[in-house]
This record gives C-alpha cells, structure tokens and sequence, in this order.
C-alpha cells in the first residue's frame, strides 16, 4: 500500500458488504477528490492513540467507547455532538474513580456513517428496494431514489467528519485531556481514498481507530487485508462463533510484531454466551503471548423486539453482558480493557430500563436511530456507575 494513489476500486481479494454503485465512473472520481484532500486526523494523533491503548493492554488504564450505532448528516449537529461528547467524558470520570485508571476515550464520531446489512434489500407493502446502508451511502427514506448509492455521499461524509472534529477538538481543549475518533471501516473506497503514506508509515487517517466488524472479518476478505496494511490501531469484533483460532489467526495477520496497543478484540457474544465462549478465546490469546486489548461490546448480542416492533435492548441484559465479560477475565487473571456501546447524549426511548425507567409501551416515544437503539444519557450513565463498581471489585446494585 502506497497512500493516496492506492484508491484503486477493485476489489481484490473480495470485499463483502460493499454498496452496489451504479455509477463508477462518479465513485472514480470522488475519490480522486478525497485522496487530494487534507487528512482528517493525523499519524501522530494515531500513534498517541496507539500508546495509550498499549496501556490498556498492559492493564494500566481502561477504555470507554462510545457513539451513535449509525451517524447521519442531519444529526451532526454542534448541540448533538457535544451532547455525545460530555456524556462520554462524563461517564469516564465516574469509570476511572472506581477502577482508580485513567481512561481512555473514544467517540463513534466523525465516520460512523455505513453500516452492514444482513440483507442486500428490504420490503415493505410489496415493493422491495435496496436496504438502507447508512449516509455514507444512501438515504433512509424508503425511496427508490433515495436508495440508490450515490458516490457523492462519500464526498458529503468527509464534509461531515471534518466539521465533527472541529467540534471535537474545540471541546477537548476547553475541558482538557485527548479524545479519539473511531469507526467501522466497512465502505473500502472511501477508507482507501483517506489512506496517506507518511514519514512514519501509511495510516488510515479518517479516524484514529478503525474496526472490521463481524461481517467484514473474512481472513481473505479485502478489509481484513486492509487493515493490515495500515499504522492505526485497529480492532475486530468477535461474536459468538468466533473460535480460538479465528482469533489467533487475526493475530498473526493484523499484529505480526505482538505490539501492545496494536490490536483490539471487541467480543460481542449475548449475555446468554458470553460466559460459555469467551473464557477459551481469552486463555488461548493470552497463553499465545499476544497483548490484545479485549473490550466488551454487550449491545449487538442482546436485541430484541418491543411490542411496537422496534428493535431495542434491555439494559438489564447489557449489564449482564459486561459482568460476564468481568467475571472471565477476573477468573483468568487477565484485564478487562472496557466496553464499547450504542449512546446517544439525548433523552431518547431506544433502550428499556434505568434508573429513570424507559418501559416497553415508551419505547417509540423518542425513538431516533437511523439503525439500532442506543442507551439514552440516563442510562449510560447508569451504566459508568455499575461499571465503576466493577472495577473496584464492588458487588452491583443491578439496574
């Protein structure tokens, strides 16, 4: 991998998951365009990332990430971001009392935009169009014009990620300490198009972390092969029918040089798994002598469906994810890095429970996501408390 002039858009080895583009003459070009812009992070930003996650690694600090499931345009406003923002830092300052470390913050900002389908299509009342894929790639109104890919959004997301960090960066030197960017790095063109080579090596620099997600984790797949090919910290989600050698596999490829830091492993089982599969994929990792940060993602394993028939969680079920992520690790000596979660900083009604309960029937009352519910402010903070007494080895109160 060269930098900038890799933007090559074939997909070679095969990419999965990528958007059906009409016009690749348009995507060729757009990006064209975003290769020649300025980079939306940097390689040093990325590296002070990296340092830090090599910390959580070693079991000197802990991580909290956290963000919208999908970004969309319209929702990047300044109130919006800064609503996210301060909920993040504010759930880190209770986290970090109780495991007396400090933590590591990251937003599912500024390139959150493209999300994975389980289906290439969706349908409603008899008419089948193609399923929304996040702004990064068409609309969310069930519209044949509104669906179609439109390379120009990858253009419109770039726009957006830069405005986001602007914001981001204003906060964080007013309130003091480092907050980083992270994503799925899913729709290929628009992360090759971001890739520079610099003096200290060729990084993805539209976040400072990326993450291959269950769908995308093919050890022959094109995004696998991307990553490794990049500086940043990257991370791959684990789900359920991961097995020891899936991750150790993972291993040889994205941290060839056991670099503490390097890479991090998001288990995302199900309450009702995380127990049974995790304890070997950890015992084997650690006795390979491999530093991976291990993080707990307690929201993808436990959707269910309210009465209303949207999709939502039970916050009691994500709470019992992340003590069965705990109790593993706490039985094998090893060190529960932190968790990474679906927030908004609004009072939405997407997930039920809390301390200012969200009850089934109110589950549409506020319902906003463009894709998957997201733990309201109330209850992410309901959540740092619970996790801070889990790192000071407190009994919970439950939720």
């Amino acid at each position: 991998m060269t930098g900038p002039a890799t933007s090559s858009l074939a997909a070679d080895p095969p990419a999965a998951q990528q958007p059906d583009w009409p016009d690749r003459a348009a995507l060729h070009a757009v990006a064209a365009d975003l290769a020649a812009r300025p980079a939306l992070v940097s390689a040093a930003e990325c590296d002070l990332l990296r340092s830090r996650l090599a910390e959580v690694a070693c079991g000197a600090a802990v991580t909290l990430q956290g963000g919208d499931c999908a970004e969309t345009f319209d929702g990047t406003t300044p109130e919006r971001i800064e609503s996210t923002y301060r909920t993040i830092r504010q759930m880190a300052a209770v986290v970090s009392g109780g495991a007396a470390l400090p933590v590591v913050q990251l937003g599912r900002m500024a390139g959150q935009y493209a999300k994975p389908r389980s289906r290439p299509d969706e349908t409603r009342d008899g008419v089948t169009l193609p399923a929304y894929r996040g702004d990064l790639v068409n609309g969310l109104e069930f519209t044949m014009s509104s669906r179609v890919p439109a390379p120009d959004r990858l253009r419109r997301g770039y726009e957006r990620a830069a405005g986001t960090l602007e914001i981001l960066r204003g906060l964080a030197a007013e309130r003091g300490g480092a907050f980083f960017t992270a994503h799925e790095a899913l729709v290929l063109e628009y992360e090759r198009a971001l890739t520079r080579d610099t003096p200290s090596g060729v990084y993805d620099l539209s976040a400072h972390l990326v993450w291959i997600g269950e769908r995308t984790r093919q050890l022959d797949g094109a995004h696998l092969d991307f990553v490794a090919g990049v500086r940043n910290p990257v991370a791959v989600k684990l789900g359920p029918s991961s097995t020891p050698d899936d991750a150790l596999a993972l291993i040889d490829l994205l941290d060839p040089d056991r670099e503490p830091g390097r890479l991090t492993f998001i288990a995302r089982m199900g309450a009702g798994a995380v127990r049974e599969v995790l304890p070997d994929l950890v015992a084997k990792v650690t006795a390979s002598g491999a530093r991976v940060v291990w993080v707990c993602d307690p929201m993808h394993g436990n959707t269910v469906t309210a009465p209303s028939g949207h999709k939502t969680r039970w916050l009691i079920d994500v709470l019992d994810e992340i003590k069965g992520f705990f109790e593993v690790h706490r039985s094998l000596g090893t060190h529960p890095g932190g968790v990474h979660l679906e927030l908004s900083g609004e009072h939405v009604t997407e997930c039920v429970g809390g301390t200012y309960e969200v009850l089934p029937a109110q589950v549409p009352d506020r319902y906003e996501s463009a894709c998957d519910p997201r733990l309201n402010r109330g209850q992410a903070l309901d959540l740092a408390f619970e996790l801070a007494e889990l790192y000071a080895g407190r009994p919970t109160g439950g939720l």
